[in-house]
């Protein structure tokens, strides 16, 4: 213990003398009441630490006591269903001992001390084991088995393990090690471990990222992919959708596990998440979605800097689960907010300003923050391989993407889904901009697209995109002379761009139906939009009429073919497309006679 005294408060920030044997990055507990802080930065034996409560109240003189040990998470049974805040506080164990608002001071263990959980050994004692390597299980809930993992650092032979009901506290195995010189150490392994917010955990290597993360967003798995263990970003002015976009990706991602970070965002957005997850039906299980779901809240009306820590918490908690060999994807909502809390925090160190007044190193925290996401072989005896998937909304001040954090985002992540807010304002959502946009997994996910949907998805998304950026270019004509002035094959591709952009990219979030929709669905679509439009160039090269062409019958079932449930796609599809084809047959045969 390092106990020193308080000489100056400004806001979340203290400082405080008598700290010279304390650490970067230390814990300690500021005040009478015990308020939770972090030492940012060390000067001879002044710290200056950022309080993460609120901080009035507080005067020069009062105690600081540094715990040396840095801001860490607690990881085992107890974390699927919870939801913490940015320093992984329990909140319905701090409403239910302190009522309804955050009292001061309050220090509740993350994880329940009490709760007893069913351990299932999938080791034996004689073992050899390794950090890393999983011991046995706990069935957190009716979908999710926790795997309990030796932790790092210890290597030795299992003496004991036992099958039972043990608190995440309580031993449920020992570690017979040896040191260099031979000398023997036992270590006791509970269901819980500890892990600092601001370090990587290890793992052995990571992996090409050659699969992608399946979302069930039309626009996002065909046009701009993310892959497995990828990293995305979604800039976007107020209101064009950020948060509805991040909600969709946690329900229907293909995950085993969601880390939902609201850091910063409005209460009544977290308390949305709150209510509708708990309603929500997984797809995967059946069961409730959060079943499989971490929730990290950080609202804009709590202390600053705890924000600043959510990020930190909440991919800790992610890599924890990576390590187990699980699939995680990660939301973050939003890093613009985390920003500010940097900004804030480097003002009130008085450290000198970089660009919009954030500080020098923000694009360095970003990077550090991002490159946790990967595809991982973990530790362990076990071959293992887990994923870690980040998207991170972005909020730029006006929507303005030429801002320093916009920019720093985009230097890192490959995936960018810029929302445009005229397209929310004609309510066409998603509201990603297909002309802005862009995956740079694109290339390196054809592979998988080809031999896992078909060997067609490559030439119609190419011919999609195609089609798109030719509308953009016909729009300016159109604006200028009028739709009449141009030539039937240019109103083909305009009829096929507006079938792209109602009948497939817009996607409704709130029609079970239309909510979702598998990569087989997705591929049908496609393929009977398209194939409307090469069939409609070929009848215009044949000399039917525009006007014929876009009255036929089946464009109205091909405009309504994303309400078609799962179950009925296959005969439904085919259906429309001996439809399609017998029509424009027809259509063509009429013209030649």
């Amino acid at each position: 213990m390092n106990e020193g005294r308080i000489v100056k408060v400004s806001g979340p920030l203290v400082v405080a003398e008598g700290m010279r044997n304390s650490n970067m990055f230390d814990v300690v507990r500021v005040g009478k009441e015990n308020l939770i802080g972090e030492i940012l930065e060390i000067h001879e034996d002044r710290a200056s630490i950022q309080v993460y409560e609120e901080t009035s109240g507080l005067g020069p003189g009062a105690p600081v006591v540094s715990t040396m040990a840095p801001l860490s998470v607690e990881l085992g049974p107890g974390l699927i269903e919870n939801i913490f805040d940015g320093i992984q506080r329990p909140l319905e164990a701090m409403r239910q001992q302190t009522g309804g608002n955050i009292t001061r001071g309050v220090s509740i263990p993350a994880l329940d001390r009490s709760r007893k959980w069913h351990f299932v050994p999938r080791a034996k004692t004689g073992d050899y084991v390794r950090a890393g390597d999983i011991i046995g299980v706990v069935q957190e809930n009716e979908v999710f088995e926790h795997r309990i993992m030796v932790p790092y650092g210890i290597e030795g032979t299992l003496i004991e393990i036992s099958e039972g009901d043990y608190t995440v506290e309580e031993t449920v195995a020992r570690v017979e090690t040896k040191d260099a010189t031979g000398a023997t150490k036992v270590h006791a392994l509970t269901l819980m471990q500890k892990w600092p917010v601001r370090q990587g955990r290890p793992y052995k290597e990571k992996l090409p990222l050659d699969e992608p993360l399946i979302t069930g967003q039309r626009i996002i798995d065909t046009l701009f992919p993310i892959a497995l263990g990828g990293v995305a970003a979604i800039p976007g002015p107020f209101g064009s959708g950020k948060t509805v976009v991040q909600h969709q990706l946690a329900k229907w991602a293909a995950a085993d596990l969601v880390v939902y970070i609201g850091c910063g965002e409005r209460g009544n957005e977290m308390t949305d998440v709150l209510m509708e997850f708990p309603e929500l039906k997984d797809p995967r299980t059946g069961k409730s979605l959060m079943k499989r779901t971490v929730l990290i809240a950080n609202t804009s009306d709590m202390p600053v800097a705890a924000r600043e820590a959510s990020i930190y918490t909440g991919i800790t908690i992610a890599e924890y689960f990576r390590d187990m060999g699980y699939n995680v994807a990660l939301m973050a909502d939003s890093t613009s907010r985390w920003a500010e809390a940097l900004r804030e925090m480097s003002g009130r160190l008085e450290e000198m300003p970089g660009e919009e007044g954030y500080p020098a190193y923000l694009s360095s925290r970003l990077a550090q923050f991002y490159e946790r996401a990967g595809k991982v072989r973990t530790l362990g005896s076990q071959e293992r391989i887990g994923s870690l998937s980040a998207i991170g909304a972005v909020s730029p001040p006006g929507g303005d993407i030429s801002e320093p954090v916009s920019q720093a985002t985009l230097r890192i992540v490959k995936v960018f889904w810029g929302l445009d807010y005229s397209l929310s304002y004609r309510r066409h959502f998603p509201a990603i901009n297909w002309l802005v946009s862009y995956s740079l997994y694109e290339e390196r996910l054809r592979d998988w697209y080809t031999e896992n949907v078909s060997r067609d998805w490559v030439r119609l998304t190419g011919d999609m995109m195609r089609i798109l950026q030719e509308e953009a270019e016909l729009q300016e004509i159109v604006q200028l002379v009028g739709v009449d002035a141009l030539s039937p094959m240019d109103r083909v591709t305009l009829e096929a761009a507006r079938s792209i952009r109602e009948d497939y990219l817009q996607q409704d979030a709130f029609n079970d139906v239309d909510t979702y929709a598998t990569l087989n669905k997705q591929y049908r679509m496609l393929r009977l939009i398209m194939g409307f439009y090469y069939k409609a160039r070929d009848a215009v090269r044949a000399g039917a009429g525009i006007s014929e062409i876009f009255n036929l019958p089946v464009r109205e079932r091909i405009g309504r073919a994303k309400f078609v449930p799962e179950d009925k796609v296959s005969q439904v599809y085919d259906e429309m497309e001996k439809d399609l084809e017998t029509q424009m047959d027809a259509l063509t045969a009429k013209e030649d006679n």
